[in-house]
Protein backbone atom coordinates (compact mmCIF):
# COMPACT_ATOMS: atom_id res chain seq x y z
CA UNK A 1 0.00 0.00 0.00
CA UNK A 2 1.23 3.58 -0.40
CA UNK A 3 -0.38 7.32 -1.10
CA UNK A 4 -0.21 8.02 -4.62
CA UNK A 5 -1.43 10.65 -6.25
CA UNK A 6 -2.87 9.06 -9.87
CA UNK A 7 -3.89 11.02 -12.68
CA UNK A 8 -7.43 10.62 -14.28
CA UNK A 9 -7.63 8.96 -17.82
CA UNK A 10 -4.85 11.07 -19.07
CA UNK A 11 -3.15 13.80 -17.64
CA UNK A 12 -4.64 17.04 -19.02
CA UNK A 13 -3.83 20.34 -17.98
CA UNK A 14 -1.17 18.39 -15.86
CA UNK A 15 -3.74 17.84 -12.95
CA UNK A 16 -3.88 14.98 -10.60
CA UNK A 17 -7.38 14.94 -9.86
CA UNK A 18 -7.67 11.35 -8.19
CA UNK A 19 -6.31 10.15 -5.13
CA UNK A 20 -5.85 6.50 -4.76
CA UNK A 21 -3.05 4.14 -2.49
CA UNK A 22 -1.58 1.92 -4.14
CA UNK A 23 1.11 -0.37 -3.21
CA UNK A 24 3.87 -1.84 -5.21
CA UNK A 25 4.01 -0.17 -8.67
CA UNK A 26 7.11 0.51 -11.08
CA UNK A 27 14.25 3.69 -15.51
CA UNK A 28 14.38 0.86 -18.13
CA UNK A 29 16.50 -2.09 -16.68
CA UNK A 30 19.56 -3.05 -18.46
CA UNK A 31 19.05 -6.62 -20.23
CA UNK A 32 20.30 -9.33 -18.25
CA UNK A 33 23.70 -10.92 -19.08
CA UNK A 34 24.30 -12.47 -22.14
CA UNK A 35 21.50 -11.48 -23.83
CA UNK A 36 22.46 -10.17 -27.30
CA UNK A 37 18.83 -9.39 -28.40
CA UNK A 38 18.30 -12.11 -30.95
CA UNK A 39 15.83 -14.72 -29.75
CA UNK A 40 16.97 -18.62 -30.55
CA UNK A 41 14.69 -20.78 -31.91
CA UNK A 42 13.47 -22.32 -28.46
CA UNK A 43 11.25 -25.67 -28.93
CA UNK A 44 9.39 -25.55 -25.28
CA UNK A 45 8.65 -28.57 -23.70
CA UNK A 46 5.07 -29.33 -23.96
CA UNK A 47 2.43 -27.68 -22.15
CA UNK A 48 0.51 -30.09 -19.54
CA UNK A 49 -2.04 -30.03 -16.65
CA UNK A 50 0.66 -28.14 -15.04
CA UNK A 51 2.21 -25.78 -16.97
CA UNK A 52 1.62 -23.98 -20.68
CA UNK A 53 4.83 -22.10 -22.45
CA UNK A 54 4.37 -19.63 -23.86
CA UNK A 55 7.04 -17.90 -26.61
CA UNK A 56 6.93 -14.61 -28.53
CA UNK A 57 4.25 -14.68 -32.07
CA UNK A 58 2.23 -16.83 -29.78
CA UNK A 59 -1.01 -14.45 -28.94
CA UNK A 60 -1.27 -14.75 -25.38
CA UNK A 61 2.36 -13.56 -25.11
CA UNK A 62 2.06 -9.91 -24.96
CA UNK A 63 -0.36 -9.85 -22.85
CA UNK A 64 2.07 -12.23 -20.72
CA UNK A 65 4.50 -10.04 -20.47
CA UNK A 66 3.73 -6.66 -19.84
CA UNK A 67 3.28 -5.29 -16.42
CA UNK A 68 1.23 -2.11 -14.68
CA UNK A 69 4.41 0.21 -15.86
CA UNK A 70 3.93 0.95 -19.44
CA UNK A 71 7.69 2.63 -19.54
CA UNK A 72 9.00 -0.79 -19.17
CA UNK A 73 9.15 -3.29 -21.80
CA UNK A 74 11.23 -6.40 -21.52
CA UNK A 75 10.67 -9.83 -24.16
CA UNK A 76 11.79 -13.11 -22.46
CA UNK A 77 12.65 -15.46 -24.65
CA UNK A 78 9.46 -18.04 -22.94
CA UNK A 79 6.68 -17.09 -19.87
CA UNK A 80 5.33 -20.78 -18.39
CA UNK A 81 2.47 -20.23 -17.05
CA UNK A 82 1.99 -22.18 -14.05
CA UNK A 83 -1.25 -24.44 -12.54
CA UNK A 84 0.19 -25.31 -9.75
CA UNK A 85 3.88 -26.06 -7.73
CA UNK A 86 4.32 -29.02 -10.08
CA UNK A 87 4.14 -26.74 -13.08
CA UNK A 88 6.91 -24.27 -11.70
CA UNK A 89 8.85 -27.14 -11.18
CA UNK A 90 8.90 -28.42 -13.83
CA UNK A 91 9.32 -24.50 -15.51
CA UNK A 92 12.34 -24.29 -13.94
CA UNK A 93 14.23 -27.23 -14.47
CA UNK A 94 13.71 -26.89 -18.05
CA UNK A 95 14.91 -23.07 -17.73
CA UNK A 96 18.01 -24.53 -16.30
CA UNK A 97 18.48 -27.00 -18.80
CA UNK A 98 18.58 -24.04 -21.35
CA UNK A 99 20.44 -22.03 -19.12
CA UNK A 100 17.36 -19.05 -18.93
CA UNK A 101 17.29 -17.06 -16.48
CA UNK A 102 14.16 -16.78 -14.22
CA UNK A 103 12.30 -13.83 -13.08
CA UNK A 104 9.20 -14.45 -11.60
CA UNK A 105 5.94 -12.63 -11.82
CA UNK A 106 2.92 -12.76 -9.42
CA UNK A 107 1.11 -9.46 -9.84
CA UNK A 108 3.33 -7.36 -12.32
CA UNK A 109 3.42 -4.58 -10.34
CA UNK A 110 7.66 -4.14 -9.88
CA UNK A 111 8.40 -0.51 -9.79
CA UNK A 112 11.69 -1.55 -12.43
CA UNK A 113 9.96 -4.53 -13.99
CA UNK A 114 11.84 -7.10 -11.81
CA UNK A 115 8.94 -9.46 -12.54
CA UNK A 116 10.36 -9.52 -16.28
CA UNK A 117 13.38 -9.96 -18.28
CA UNK A 118 15.17 -9.93 -21.42
CA UNK A 119 15.89 -12.93 -23.26
CA UNK A 120 15.28 -15.67 -20.46
CA UNK A 121 12.19 -17.01 -18.76
CA UNK A 122 9.28 -15.67 -17.07
CA UNK A 123 7.46 -18.18 -14.53
CA UNK A 124 4.07 -16.34 -14.39
CA UNK A 125 2.15 -17.23 -11.20
CA UNK A 126 -1.21 -15.55 -12.00
CA UNK A 127 -3.52 -18.81 -11.81
CA UNK A 128 -1.55 -19.72 -8.15
CA UNK A 129 -4.72 -17.35 -7.09
CA UNK A 130 -6.75 -19.78 -4.83
CA UNK A 131 -7.36 -18.83 -1.19
CA UNK A 132 -8.27 -21.66 1.40
CA UNK A 133 -9.30 -21.51 4.79
CA UNK A 134 -7.28 -23.67 7.26
CA UNK A 135 -9.40 -22.98 9.53
CA UNK A 136 -11.48 -19.88 11.16
CA UNK A 137 -8.55 -17.58 11.58
CA UNK A 138 -5.84 -18.85 9.24
CA UNK A 139 -5.72 -19.10 5.27
CA UNK A 140 -3.60 -20.44 2.71
CA UNK A 141 -2.56 -18.45 -0.82
CA UNK A 142 -1.17 -18.66 -3.82
CA UNK A 143 1.19 -15.63 -4.74
CA UNK A 144 -1.25 -14.77 -7.85
CA UNK A 145 -3.84 -13.80 -5.25
CA UNK A 146 -4.93 -10.01 -5.45
CA UNK A 147 -5.38 -8.25 -2.33
CA UNK A 148 -8.92 -7.18 -3.85
CA UNK A 149 -9.11 -11.08 -3.56
CA UNK A 150 -8.24 -11.03 -0.42
CA UNK A 151 -9.91 -8.57 1.38
CA UNK A 152 -13.03 -10.04 -0.63
CA UNK A 153 -12.65 -13.65 0.90
CA UNK A 154 -11.41 -12.28 4.56
CA UNK A 155 -13.49 -9.37 5.48
CA UNK A 156 -17.17 -10.94 5.38
CA UNK A 157 -15.86 -13.08 8.06
CA UNK A 158 -14.40 -9.92 10.15
CA UNK A 159 -11.01 -11.12 9.54
CA UNK A 160 -8.01 -8.65 7.95
CA UNK A 161 -4.54 -9.18 6.61
CA UNK A 162 -3.20 -6.70 7.03
CA UNK A 163 -1.53 -5.20 3.29
CA UNK A 164 -1.63 -2.50 1.05
CA UNK A 165 -4.68 -1.26 -0.78
CA UNK A 166 -3.99 -1.09 -4.70
CA UNK A 167 -6.55 -3.77 -5.51
CA UNK A 168 -4.51 -5.15 -8.64
CA UNK A 169 -1.08 -6.34 -6.76
CA UNK A 170 -0.10 -9.53 -5.71
CA UNK A 171 0.11 -10.68 -2.21
CA UNK A 172 3.54 -13.11 -3.40
CA UNK A 173 5.83 -9.54 -4.21
CA UNK A 174 3.92 -7.61 -1.75
CA UNK A 175 4.49 -9.70 1.38
CA UNK A 176 8.21 -11.25 0.59
CA UNK A 177 9.10 -7.26 0.49
CA UNK A 178 7.72 -6.36 4.22
CA UNK A 179 4.31 -5.20 2.81
CA UNK A 180 2.78 -2.43 4.66
CA UNK A 181 -0.55 0.04 4.42
CA UNK A 182 -2.85 1.56 6.32
CA UNK A 183 -3.34 -0.94 8.83
CA UNK A 184 0.54 -1.80 9.61
CA UNK A 185 0.66 0.17 12.39
CA UNK A 186 -1.99 -1.97 14.22
CA UNK A 187 -1.27 -4.76 12.56
CA UNK A 188 2.12 -5.13 11.77
CA UNK A 189 3.91 -5.54 8.28
CA UNK A 190 1.83 -7.96 5.88
CA UNK A 191 5.19 -10.55 6.36
CA UNK A 192 4.43 -10.69 9.98
CA UNK A 193 1.05 -12.44 9.39
CA UNK A 194 2.89 -15.05 6.97
CA UNK A 195 4.20 -18.46 9.10
CA UNK A 196 4.94 -21.10 5.93
CA UNK A 197 5.66 -20.87 2.87
CA UNK A 198 6.32 -23.28 -0.11
CA UNK A 199 8.79 -22.84 -2.51
CA UNK A 200 10.84 -24.51 -5.56
CA UNK A 201 13.91 -24.21 -5.35
CA UNK A 202 16.60 -23.24 -8.28
CA UNK A 203 16.95 -26.39 -9.31
CA UNK A 204 13.71 -27.00 -9.51
CA UNK A 205 13.39 -29.32 -5.76
CA UNK A 206 10.09 -28.42 -3.75
CA UNK A 207 11.27 -27.22 -0.41
CA UNK A 208 8.80 -25.84 2.88
CA UNK A 209 9.68 -23.75 5.10
CA UNK A 210 8.75 -25.78 8.10
CA UNK A 211 11.77 -27.67 7.83
CA UNK A 212 13.83 -24.66 7.58
CA UNK A 213 13.26 -21.29 9.71
CA UNK A 214 15.94 -19.31 8.11
CA UNK A 215 14.04 -19.92 4.86
CA UNK A 216 10.67 -18.21 5.95
CA UNK A 217 12.38 -15.70 8.24
CA UNK A 218 14.05 -14.39 4.58
CA UNK A 219 10.52 -14.97 2.52
CA UNK A 220 9.89 -12.07 5.31
CA UNK A 221 11.44 -9.09 3.55
CA UNK A 222 14.17 -10.97 1.78
CA UNK A 223 12.71 -13.31 -0.74
CA UNK A 224 11.75 -11.45 -3.71
CA UNK A 225 12.98 -13.52 -6.83
CA UNK A 226 16.13 -14.44 -5.10
CA UNK A 227 16.23 -18.05 -3.82
CA UNK A 228 13.24 -19.76 -5.36
CA UNK A 229 9.80 -19.33 -6.73
CA UNK A 230 7.40 -19.14 -3.83
CA UNK A 231 3.95 -21.27 -4.70
CA UNK A 232 1.99 -21.23 -1.59
CA UNK A 233 1.57 -18.58 1.49
CA UNK A 234 0.05 -19.43 5.10
CA UNK A 235 -1.08 -16.53 6.77
CA UNK A 236 -2.52 -15.97 10.26
CA UNK A 237 -5.26 -13.48 10.40
CA UNK A 238 -6.45 -10.66 12.80
CA UNK A 239 -9.95 -9.25 13.97
CA UNK A 240 -10.90 -6.63 11.22
CA UNK A 241 -11.51 -3.32 12.68
CA UNK A 242 -15.32 -2.61 12.35
CA UNK A 243 -14.87 0.48 10.36
CA UNK A 244 -12.32 3.44 9.39
CA UNK A 245 -12.83 7.14 9.35
CA UNK A 246 -10.66 9.30 7.14
CA UNK A 247 -9.22 12.89 7.52
CA UNK A 248 -8.02 15.04 4.56
CA UNK A 249 -6.29 18.03 4.94
CA UNK A 250 -5.50 20.56 1.94
CA UNK A 251 -3.45 23.17 1.29
CA UNK A 252 -3.06 25.16 -2.52
CA UNK A 253 -0.83 27.36 -4.58
CA UNK A 254 1.65 26.82 -1.59
CA UNK A 255 4.91 28.03 -1.96
CA UNK A 256 8.55 26.04 -0.54
CA UNK A 257 8.23 28.09 2.90
CA UNK A 258 4.70 27.00 3.41
CA UNK A 259 5.62 23.69 2.69
CA UNK A 260 8.17 23.30 4.78
CA UNK A 261 6.37 24.60 7.58
CA UNK A 262 3.79 22.25 7.36
CA UNK A 263 5.67 18.71 6.59
CA UNK A 264 7.39 19.90 10.13
CA UNK A 265 4.24 20.01 11.61
CA UNK A 266 3.48 16.89 10.28
CA UNK A 267 6.68 15.10 11.42
CA UNK A 268 6.18 17.00 14.79
CA UNK A 269 2.57 16.02 16.01
CA UNK A 270 2.41 12.24 14.09
CA UNK A 271 4.48 10.24 16.61
CA UNK A 272 1.47 11.05 18.93
CA UNK A 273 -0.93 9.24 16.84
CA UNK A 274 -2.50 5.83 18.26
CA UNK A 275 -1.45 2.52 16.64
CA UNK A 276 -4.41 2.35 14.87
CA UNK A 277 -4.17 5.84 12.78
CA UNK A 278 -1.61 6.08 9.70
CA UNK A 279 -0.76 9.23 8.14
CA UNK A 280 0.64 10.62 4.56
CA UNK A 281 2.06 13.88 3.69
CA UNK A 282 1.60 14.32 -0.35
CA UNK A 283 3.14 17.17 -2.18
CA UNK A 284 1.76 16.97 -5.95
CA UNK A 285 3.52 20.39 -6.93
CA UNK A 286 2.34 23.47 -5.14
CA UNK A 287 -0.67 21.50 -3.33
CA UNK A 288 -0.29 19.75 0.00
CA UNK A 289 -2.85 16.58 1.17
CA UNK A 290 -2.21 15.06 3.99
CA UNK A 291 -4.21 12.06 4.73
CA UNK A 292 -5.30 10.89 8.38
CA UNK A 293 -7.27 7.57 8.90
CA UNK A 294 -8.30 6.31 12.22
CA UNK A 295 -9.41 2.67 12.42
CA UNK A 296 -9.91 2.72 16.62
CA UNK A 297 -11.99 4.72 18.44
CA UNK A 298 -12.03 8.63 18.27
CA UNK A 299 -10.40 9.65 21.19
CA UNK A 300 -8.07 12.82 22.81
CA UNK A 301 -5.20 11.98 20.86
CA UNK A 302 -6.32 11.74 17.67
CA UNK A 303 -8.14 15.14 18.08
CA UNK A 304 -4.85 16.33 19.22
CA UNK A 305 -3.21 16.01 15.78
CA UNK A 306 -6.60 16.83 14.04
CA UNK A 307 -6.30 20.08 15.40
CA UNK A 308 -2.51 20.73 14.64
CA UNK A 309 -3.26 19.89 11.11
CA UNK A 310 -6.07 21.85 10.61
CA UNK A 311 -4.86 24.80 11.79
CA UNK A 312 -1.31 25.02 9.20
CA UNK A 313 -4.17 23.77 6.46
CA UNK A 314 -6.70 25.62 4.19
CA UNK A 315 -9.44 23.28 4.24
CA UNK A 316 -10.38 20.10 6.56
CA UNK A 317 -12.76 16.82 5.71
CA UNK A 318 -13.34 14.21 7.50
CA UNK A 319 -15.81 11.39 5.97
CA UNK A 320 -18.33 9.62 8.85
CA UNK A 321 -16.94 5.98 10.02
CA UNK A 322 -17.33 3.41 7.16
CA UNK A 323 -17.56 -0.25 7.41
CA UNK A 324 -13.77 -1.14 6.48
CA UNK A 325 -15.30 -3.31 3.39
CA UNK A 326 -16.62 -0.59 1.96
CA UNK A 327 -13.66 1.93 3.18
CA UNK A 328 -10.99 -0.25 1.96
CA UNK A 329 -12.09 -0.34 -1.53
CA UNK A 330 -11.96 3.81 -1.70
CA UNK A 331 -8.49 3.38 -2.04
CA UNK A 332 -8.18 0.57 -4.56
CA UNK A 333 -6.65 2.78 -7.32
CA UNK A 334 -6.32 2.17 -11.03
CA UNK A 335 -5.64 -1.17 -12.53
CA UNK A 336 -4.80 0.10 -15.96
CA UNK A 337 -1.13 1.24 -16.84
CA UNK A 338 0.61 4.30 -16.39
CA UNK A 339 4.06 5.26 -17.71
CA UNK A 340 5.52 6.71 -14.22
CA UNK A 341 8.61 5.85 -11.89
CA UNK A 342 7.71 5.79 -8.37
CA UNK A 343 10.61 4.33 -5.96
CA UNK A 344 11.57 4.47 -2.24
CA UNK A 345 13.32 7.93 -1.33
CA UNK A 346 14.25 6.95 1.99
CA UNK A 347 13.46 6.01 5.39
CA UNK A 348 13.72 8.15 8.23
CA UNK A 349 13.25 8.59 12.09
CA UNK A 350 12.71 12.49 12.19
CA UNK A 351 12.62 15.64 9.87
CA UNK A 352 15.94 16.76 11.05
CA UNK A 353 17.43 13.45 9.21
CA UNK A 354 15.96 15.61 6.12
CA UNK A 355 16.36 19.29 6.94
CA UNK A 356 19.07 20.64 5.71
CA UNK A 357 18.35 19.45 1.98
CA UNK A 358 14.56 19.38 2.02
CA UNK A 359 14.12 22.88 1.08
CA UNK A 360 15.71 22.21 -2.45
CA UNK A 361 13.97 18.98 -2.63
CA UNK A 362 10.60 20.89 -2.45
CA UNK A 363 11.31 23.98 -5.27
CA UNK A 364 12.39 20.21 -7.76
CA UNK A 365 9.16 19.01 -7.03
CA UNK A 366 7.23 22.36 -7.18
CA UNK A 367 8.97 22.99 -10.49
CA UNK A 368 8.31 19.90 -12.29
CA UNK A 369 5.43 18.33 -13.94
CA UNK A 370 3.98 14.97 -13.04
CA UNK A 371 6.57 14.84 -9.86
CA UNK A 372 5.47 14.20 -6.38
CA UNK A 373 7.00 13.61 -3.01
CA UNK A 374 5.46 11.56 -0.23
CA UNK A 375 6.44 10.72 3.46
CA UNK A 376 3.77 7.81 5.33
CA UNK A 377 3.87 7.04 8.89
CA UNK A 378 5.28 3.44 10.10
CA UNK A 379 6.05 2.64 14.40
CA UNK A 380 3.47 0.85 16.21
CA UNK A 381 3.18 -2.68 15.35
CA UNK A 382 5.64 -2.44 13.05
CA UNK A 383 8.08 -2.09 15.57
CA UNK A 384 7.00 -5.15 17.54
CA UNK A 385 10.49 -6.91 19.02
CA UNK A 386 8.77 -10.73 18.58
CA UNK A 387 7.98 -9.65 14.55
CA UNK A 388 11.75 -8.32 14.42
CA UNK A 389 13.43 -11.56 15.54
CA UNK A 390 11.55 -13.50 13.06
CA UNK A 391 11.77 -11.35 9.86
CA UNK A 392 14.62 -10.46 7.73
CA UNK A 393 13.07 -6.90 7.53
CA UNK A 394 15.59 -4.58 8.64
CA UNK A 395 14.07 -1.49 8.73
CA UNK A 396 12.10 -1.17 12.21
CA UNK A 397 13.55 1.04 13.64
CA UNK A 398 12.50 4.02 11.21
CA UNK A 399 8.92 5.85 11.97
CA UNK A 400 8.44 7.11 8.46
CA UNK A 401 8.84 5.84 4.99
CA UNK A 402 9.46 8.44 1.87
CA UNK A 403 8.52 7.89 -2.07
CA UNK A 404 8.96 9.83 -4.72
CA UNK A 405 6.98 9.86 -7.51
CA UNK A 406 6.78 11.02 -11.94
CA UNK A 407 4.00 10.54 -14.09
CA UNK A 408 4.14 11.59 -17.69
CA UNK A 409 1.54 11.10 -20.63
CA UNK A 410 3.65 10.98 -23.39
CA UNK A 411 6.86 8.48 -23.82
CA UNK A 412 8.89 11.19 -25.51
CA UNK A 413 8.28 12.93 -21.91
CA UNK A 414 10.16 10.44 -20.29
CA UNK A 415 13.87 11.63 -19.98
CA UNK A 416 13.30 15.25 -18.69
CA UNK A 417 11.01 13.26 -16.35
CA UNK A 418 13.47 10.55 -14.92
CA UNK A 419 16.60 13.44 -14.94
CA UNK A 420 14.18 15.46 -12.48
CA UNK A 421 13.44 12.40 -10.69
CA UNK A 422 17.40 11.35 -9.97
CA UNK A 423 18.58 14.94 -9.28
CA UNK A 424 16.22 14.57 -5.72
CA UNK A 425 16.56 11.25 -5.46
CA UNK A 426 20.82 12.57 -5.39
CA UNK A 427 19.68 14.97 -2.99
CA UNK A 428 18.73 12.73 -0.24
CA UNK A 429 21.56 10.47 -1.03
CA UNK A 430 24.04 13.43 -0.61
CA UNK A 431 22.31 13.97 2.84
CA UNK A 432 22.91 10.72 4.13
CA UNK A 433 19.79 9.06 3.02
CA UNK A 434 20.89 5.87 2.29
CA UNK A 435 17.91 3.20 4.14
CA UNK A 436 16.02 2.17 1.34
CA UNK A 437 12.51 -0.09 1.08
CA UNK A 438 12.98 -3.15 -1.03
CA UNK A 439 9.18 -3.26 -2.24
CA UNK A 440 10.30 0.35 -4.03
CA UNK A 441 13.49 -0.48 -5.44
CA UNK A 442 15.39 1.99 -7.60
CA UNK A 443 17.50 1.08 -10.30
CA UNK A 444 19.68 4.00 -9.73
CA UNK A 445 20.73 2.56 -6.41
CA UNK A 446 24.31 1.74 -6.23
CA UNK A 447 24.91 0.23 -2.69
CA UNK A 448 21.37 -1.17 -2.74
CA UNK A 449 22.28 -4.38 -0.85
CA UNK A 450 23.12 -2.40 2.28
CA UNK A 451 20.14 -0.43 1.61
CA UNK A 452 17.72 -2.83 1.20
CA UNK A 453 18.66 -5.13 3.82
CA UNK A 454 21.15 -3.58 5.91
CA UNK A 455 23.71 -5.70 8.32
CA UNK A 456 21.30 -9.02 6.89
CA UNK A 457 22.32 -8.88 3.52
CA UNK A 458 25.84 -11.98 4.51
CA UNK A 459 22.94 -14.28 5.68
CA UNK A 460 20.55 -14.14 2.84
CA UNK A 461 23.45 -14.96 0.58
CA UNK A 462 23.88 -17.99 2.80
CA UNK A 463 20.18 -18.91 1.90
CA UNK A 464 21.10 -17.94 -2.10
CA UNK A 465 24.09 -20.51 -1.65
CA UNK A 466 21.60 -23.11 -0.75
CA UNK A 467 18.72 -22.72 -3.01
CA UNK A 468 20.03 -21.16 -5.83
CA UNK A 469 23.59 -22.15 -6.08
CA UNK A 470 23.64 -21.88 -9.84
CA UNK A 471 21.90 -18.11 -9.69
CA UNK A 472 19.23 -19.33 -12.03
CA UNK A 473 16.28 -16.75 -10.59
CA UNK A 474 17.61 -13.74 -10.55
CA UNK A 475 17.53 -9.71 -11.61
CA UNK A 476 19.38 -6.64 -11.74
CA UNK A 477 18.92 -6.52 -7.44
CA UNK A 478 19.01 -9.90 -6.35
CA UNK A 479 20.30 -11.36 -3.92
CA UNK A 480 24.13 -12.75 -4.97
CA UNK A 481 25.51 -16.09 -4.05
Amino acid sequence: MILDLMMQNQLKRKEFLKLALLANLGLIAKPLEGFSGHFSTYSPAPSNDNVTFFKKGDAEYELLRKGFNKRIEKFPQIIALCKNTAGVAEAVKYAAQNNLPVAVKSGGHCMEGFSCNDGGMVINLSLLNKIGWIDSNNIKAGPGCTLSNIYDEVLPKKKILPGGSCAGVGIGGLTLGGGYGLLGRKFGLTCDSLYEVTMVDGQGNIQNSVNDKDLLWACKGGGNGNFGVITEMKFRLSKAPASLTSYRFKSYKVDTKKVKAVLQKWFEVTPGLPTGCFSAFVLNRSTIYILLTNADKHNAEVQKVIDALSAVSEKTTKTKPQPITTALKVFYGRREPLYFKNASAGLYKQFADIETCIDKVIDTVIATPGMIYQVNTLGGNIQNAAFEKESCFPHRAYTYFSELQTYWEQPKQEVRSLEKFQEVQMMFINNGIKTQYRNYPDIKFTNWQEMYYGANYTRLQQLKNKYDPANLIRHDQSIKA
